[in-house]
């Protein structure tokens, strides 16, 4: 079965730094990129990240020259690299991995870890 098991999450000043880990247990098959998304009270989950099985990464524009995603393949695993952190990244973090259900269907975050929480307190 497969599972996303999250850690790293925890507390930091604002301006510090914290990194998420992410490990991937069991196949997932026609998987596509890895992601980081973030849910923040009284708001709607977002994308703060993405890893393609290449390599390719995108990134929301408040997080942009901020953090920094990355995947280690040997290991089934993606990290989440938070610098210069602010109050408002203030959120639970979620890994999630994409994947398509057929050949020639998208690519959609289909699996999904249980969260952690980073609070960044000002």
């Amino acid at each position: 079965q497969q599972q996303l098991v999250e850690s790293g999450g925890g507390s930091a000043q604002a301006g510090g730094s914290l990194k998420l880990s992410c490990t991937q247990f069991g196949y997932i098959g026609r998987r596509c990129d890895m992601g980081w998304h973030r849910q923040a009270p009284g708001k709607e989950r977002e994308l703060v990240a993405s890893i393609s099985r290449q390599g390719h990464t995108t990134y929301a524009d408040s997080v942009k020259g901020r953090f920094t995603i990355s995947q280690d393949n040997s290991k089934n695993s993606v990290y989440l690299e938070m610098n210069n952190l602010k109050f408002e990244d203030t959120a639970v973090y979620y890994c999630a991995a994409a994947a398509r259900t057929t050949i020639l269907a998208s690519c959609r975050y289909l699996y999904w870890g249980q969260g952690t929480q980073v609070t960044v307190s000002s």
